[in-house]
């Protein structure tokens, strides 16, 4: 490699660095243009409102049964 080829590498790569920070910050925002507006999450309750009487029949079957597993009814297995 002779040293005009070195040369104009490095000027390559001056150019380039130079055209790559203007366009980045181009690209970019800046720091007056960071401030954004989010959406506020509404909070979350553990209360559980009861359905509504017109859809829900509270006289109606619960068809869910209680599973148990084995004859052995410990409080406290582990």
């Amino acid at each position: 490699m002779k040293q005009k080829d070195i040369i104009l590498i490095v000027v390559v790569v001056i150019i380039a660095a130079g055209a790559s920070l203007l366009i980045s910050n181009r690209i970019f925002s800046t720091s007056t243009s960071r401030q954004q507006q989010v959406e506020v999450v509404p909070v979350i309750s553990a209360n559980f409102n009861p359905p509504n009487p017109a859809y829900f029949n509270s006289n109606s079957n619960d068809p869910t049964q209680l599973i148990t597993i084995g004859p052995n009814s410990n409080s406290n297995p582990f």
